[in-house]
């Protein structure tokens, strides 16, 4: 007899850390709604390592191992791994190292039941900033990431990312619709798809209680390092990437007008701050009517592709 369907596949990226897997599994364990699987991608790690902690875990029977060869993988790629393994409705990323309240599933599942039309749904998340005693990373403080935030924004995502893997469940099918992880990026990767979602289908928030924990270890190098700090460089550099791929869609189709005006009134602003404009020299401060002005020009812009849009 065939085992029963999970409402769920729990993603669980890893790559020799074993207390972090073992921590990992306990957390998915403790979760009050039990549909779930577990895909645990072992990114290039040792192989008997991660199969014997899953063996040792009080759920083995729920989790499925992959092994990728030293050298082939990457965190897209292993997301991608993880993804073409899961055969549940819904999915989420549990990095080894991230953690989540028990009520985390159940209410991230049920409000998507709930909301038919939407892609996917984040909850509110803390930082949770751990740091060794002796063999045991502990909790050493917290803080609210995004605190106050009430909805997911497109407008606000093209600024910067506002959610984290540990955070978002999503269907499945959002895959056969935008394509799986980008894995031509080192880092960024969640990002970039979710600013392919979004203008498609709205991503869901519940507001209130924390239910998602995104666990970081400042300055700690090696195997137990986080990836926004040991990946900084790649960060930034996949972020101008995504950029500069989006604005040349832009203007194959456009044309550089607006993007060329925006980039002057940028430089008209930077010039500003650092001192360096006509008649204005050694100063460091904006003006307030700097900024009025760049708001002006860009109201005008924008009725201006309104107007376009709907002759």
């Amino acid at each position: 007899m065939g085992r029963m369907a999970a409402r769920v596949d729990v993603i669980v990226r890893t790559k020799e850390r074993p207390d972090f897997l073992e921590r990992a599994l306990a957390d998915i364990a403790a979760q009050s709604m039990t549909s779930w699987r577990a895909v645990v991608v072992n990114d290039g790690g040792r192989p008997h390592e991660v199969e014997q902690v899953v063996a040792d875990s009080s759920v083995s029977d729920k989790v499925h191992v992959v092994h990728i060869a030293p050298g082939e993988g990457g965190r897209c790629i292993a997301a991608n791994t993880g993804v073409r393994e899961a055969d549940a409705p819904l999915v989420v990323l549990h990095d080894d190292d991230d953690l989540w309240h028990p009520e985390f599933l159940a209410r991230t599942t049920s409000w998507l039941d709930a909301h038919p039309d939407s892609g996917a749904v984040s909850v509110p998340t803390e930082i949770v900033y751990e740091e060794r005693r002796g063999s045991r990373w502990v909790e050493a403080d917290r803080a609210p990431f995004w605190a106050g935030m009430s909805r997911i924004s497109l407008a606000e995502m093209l600024v910067i990312n506002r959610i984290v893997p540990i955070s978002i469940v999503y269907r499945r099918s959002l895959h056969d619709e935008v394509g799986g992880y980008d894995e031509s990026l080192d880092a960024v990767e969640d990002w970039e798809f979710y600013l392919r979602v979004l203008p498609r289908h709205p991503i869901g928030f519940i507001p209130g209680t924390t239910l998602a924990y995104w666990t970081q270890r400042p300055g700690v190098t090696g195997a137990a390092a986080n990836s926004m700090f040991e990946l900084s460089a790649d960060h930034a550099r996949d972020d101008a990437i995504v950029r500069d791929r989006a604005l040349a869609t832009w203007i194959a189709t456009y044309g550089p007008g607006l993007p060329l005006y925006l980039a002057g009134i940028e430089k008209r602003v930077l010039e500003r701050i650092a001192g360096v404009s006509p008649g204005n020299r050694g100063r460091s401060i904006v003006d307030v009517s700097v900024w009025r002005a760049v708001r002006r020009r860009l109201r005008r812009v924008l009725r201006g592709l309104r107007s376009r849009s709907t002759a």
